[in-house]
């Protein structure tokens, strides 16, 4: 993700007027000098969003911890007029650059008395700024939601995981993974809450005295109970109680010496570093650099050092030093073995992800056997992460002791009786799987009421969870509607949206939209090498999403296409045109190579063959075209580790909320719902995860389009545009607002 922070911050501060350098080789470049400053144009960061690694390189330096060093630093800048500094990397490197910036007025002043440099030089340059970007694949800087890197490493390590469950599962065999966090567990606990490993070592939380016998016991529980592998998550940090490292191989020897089981240890190391970067971490980066460059621009000599971070889906700055003080607090609570309070430190997401972990890994015993019954169903297209939903739902339902339903094909087969009830271990291995495994329709209710209310009726299904697209929420809504007529349905009724095409209301995000911009994304990548081949070719792409332009945008940001073409941006033929000669302009360039776009449903008129024909014909001569259409690759393939998480916690989510729902509304033997906010959406909105009401959320849908009236991502293509060189207007840019880092808003649930 790192060369798309690069691309995004050459290209904002070119289009804001600045001259910008690229400093390579990281703080040895800045040392040296010389070739490793050079300044960039719009070309030197084309056709680099894809690769992994950094372009400009980086590189530990030692001389700049040393004030000799910084002084050579300085002089450097001062040369080339370089007052503003963007700094990416992770908290060793910021906190560097702070220094560096605390320092700068001294650094000038012994630069003027060495006669290095002239006193009005030294005016002109008398104040540095710095904005930081954290590039960190463990996601260990405090503070900030998402680290660049981290959600790529996460993709590793789950084509890892996946790959080898395969062969432990063939060979019955046990698997220790080493993932890395010398420090910072995240990636561990990420992996194994979307793997579903059997134990996980995390720095963070030791475990127990006595914990090489609980751990064997259950590992050999799960195995009699009919698992043919086990899997085992260690960070590289893992310690005991007493600080003393843990190690994968002394893991393997005890589950040897114990259980005489056939292990293997899998240490991923640096491969998790590699590769092309996520969709999300391109989209990521893209976002946070335009940002940097806004907050060096409107700095001024009283804003502190920031970093640019993302809070839910809005840009946030940071004040650098806050973040590396609660960062630093969380290596010293772990030093002093205040265990409870590092996992509090390090976020209220951290902390969440770790208890639904536990919760989930192992069946516990209800406490009691509770009266009421859950049925689950999928409804719509399929979406990858439906399973890992369902899976966590039914777990967290057997956990409350509820009866928990399967419904196999949507309503369709709620009104047919196709419903069984499932166990614990009914559900194992779903997590990974792509589509969906109960099976799903896209039939609504209205067509076959009377029955669906007839198997309400006969297994007292007291709570409806549906997890679908557009069709979910539509039908549960014709559900609520029809309880004047049958108070069977008068239930609790709760809605996860599940569809690539993210056009649910209630909702910033559905279940399988990310994954389904991976999928597009690396196809587009590939096309785009293609066309670099051939040379003067123009790609058409088509994406699906019905009406919802979501995913030709974020796939045309994560690709660095030319333009997007959807519904909710209105297009005439002078945008057409102007993107013809846009294109031809782009020919005479060294990037002959030009990717455009198109959602299935954008325009009635101005179909994929007809922009095919426009610019083929425009273009006669220049350059020819050739067309894609997607397809329903978008839809398969195994969920991303964001849609893994996401739908396991939305389940587990939805079921506790649907219980407490329940409980309260339960008299007289039965659960009597006709409130509103008996029937709701869940969904992420902005920063928390919110419980809407389908009948207040109908008063903002288009139904005729299947959208909501207001979508948050419309922002998302001024970026977009202004990346691919169109002259726009940046007075609709909003900015990221400065918040501080304290212990209390690390306590507030982000809901990633």
């Amino acid at each position: 993700g790192m060369n798309a922070a690069v691309r995004a911050v050459t290209r904002m501060g070119i289009y804001v007027g600045a001259k910008v350098f690229l400093i390579y080789e990281g703080y040895e470049g800045l040392v040296e000098g010389g070739d490793n400053i050079k300044q960039a144009n719009w070309l030197s960061v084309s056709n680099i969003i894809q690769l992994g690694g950094t372009v400009i390189g980086s590189a530990r330096c030692k001389a700049f911890t040393t004030r000799a060093g910084r002084l050579r630093a300085a002089r450097n800048l001062v040369e080339h007029g370089i007052t503003n500094l963007c700094v990416i990397g992770g908290d060793g490197s910021l906190t560097g650059a702070d220094i560096f910036r605390s320092e700068w007025g001294e650094l000038l002043e012994e630069l003027v008395q060495d006669g290095q440099i002239s006193e009005e030089v030294a005016q002109e340059n008398c104040r540095l700024n710095i904005v930081g970007l954290v590039g960190s694949i463990d996601n260990d800087f405090c503070g900030t939601d998402m680290t660049i890197g981290t959600d790529s490493a996460l993709h590793r390590i789950m084509e890892v995981i996946d790959a080898i469950t395969t062969t432990a599962q063939s060979h019955q065999r046990t698997f220790v993974l080493e993932v890395m966090g010398r420090h910072c567990g995240y990636l561990a606990l990420v992996s194994g809450l979307a793997s579903g490993a059997d134990w996980l070592f995390i720095p963070e939380s030791p475990p127990e005295e006595g914990w090489e016998d609980l751990m064997c016991e259950r590992l050999g529980e799960s195995r009699s109970r009919g698992s043919r592998l086990n899997i085992i998550i260690i960070a590289e940090g893992a310690i005991d109680r007493d600080g003393k490292p843990i190690s994968s191989n002394y893991v393997k020897d005890l589950v040897v010496q114990r259980l005489g089981f056939d292990t293997r240890v899998t240490v991923l190391g640096h491969v998790q570093r590699g590769g092309t970067p996520s969709a999300f971490d391109r989209v990521l980066s893209s976002k946070m650099g335009m940002e940097a460059v806004m907050a060096l621009l409107e700095a001024t000599p009283d804003t502190p050092a920031c970093v640019v971070s993302l809070s839910g889906n809005q840009s946030v700055r940071l004040p650098l030093m806050e973040c590396v003080q609660v960062t630093k607090d969380v290596q010293k609570a772990m030093d002093e073995k205040r265990f409870e309070e590092a996992i509090q430190l390090r976020g209220r997401s951290f902390e969440n992800n770790w208890n639904i972990y536990k919760l989930l890994a192992h069946q516990k015993p209800a406490q009691e056997k509770s009266p009421f019954s859950l049925a689950i169903l999928n409804v719509g297209a399929p979406a990858a992460g439906m399973n890992a939903a369902v899976r966590s739902a039914v777990r967290i339902g057997i956990c409350q002791g509820h009866t928990i339903y399967a419904v196999s094909d949507g309503f369709e087969g709620l009104a047919r009786g196709q419903i069984r009830e499932v166990g614990w271990h009914d559900v194992a291995g779903w997590l990974g799987r792509g589509g969906s495994m109960l099976g799903t329709k896209r039939t609504l209710p209205k067509t076959c009421m009377e029955k669906i209310v007839e198997n309400v009726r006969k297994f007292n299904i007291q709570g409806l969870l549906v997890i679908g697209g557009f069709e979910a929420y539509e039908g549960v809504l014709q559900l609520v509607e029809a309880r004047g007529q049958y108070e069977e349905l008068c239930i609790i009724m709760c809605v996860i949206p599940a569809t690539i095409s993210n056009n649910v209301p209630g909702t910033d995000f559905s279940l399988g939209s990310d994954t389904a911009v991976n999928a597009a994304m690396e196809s587009c990548d590939r096309i785009k090498q293609s066309a670099s081949g051939t040379k003067r070719r123009v790609f058409i792409v088509e994406t699906m999403g019905g009406y919802c332009g979501y995913l030709s945008t974020v796939t045309g940001i994560a690709v660095g296409a030319d333009a997007a073409y959807v519904y909710e941006d209105p297009f005439t033929i002078h945008d057409l045109k102007a993107n013809v000669e846009h294109l031809t302009d782009k020919m005479k360039t060294d990037i002959q190579r030009g990717l455009v776009l198109r959602n299935e449903k954008c325009h009635e008129h101005y179909t994929t063959e007809f922009l095919y024909n426009l610019y083929s014909s425009e273009g006669k001569g220049i350059f020819d075209c050739r067309i894609n259409v997607l397809g329903h690759l978008q839809q398969g393939g195994a969920p991303t580790p964001f849609d893994r998480n996401y739908g396991t916690k939305l389940g587990v989510k939805a079921v506790l909320w649907m219980s407490e729902k329940m409980q309260e509304l339960f008299s007289e033997g039965r659960v009597f719902a006709d409130s509103e906010d008996s029937a709701c959406v869940i969904g992420l909105k902005k920063k928390v995860v919110a419980f809407s009401p389908v009948t207040e959320l109908k008063k903002v849908t288009d139904f005729e389009h299947r959208l909501p009236q207001e979508q948050w991502w419309l922002n998302l293509r001024l970026m977009l545009k202004m990346l691919a060189n169109y002259q726009i207007s940046l007075t609709e840019y909003i900015s990221g607002k400065m918040e501080h880092v304290t212990r209390r808003t690390l306590s507030i649930e982000k809901g990633f």
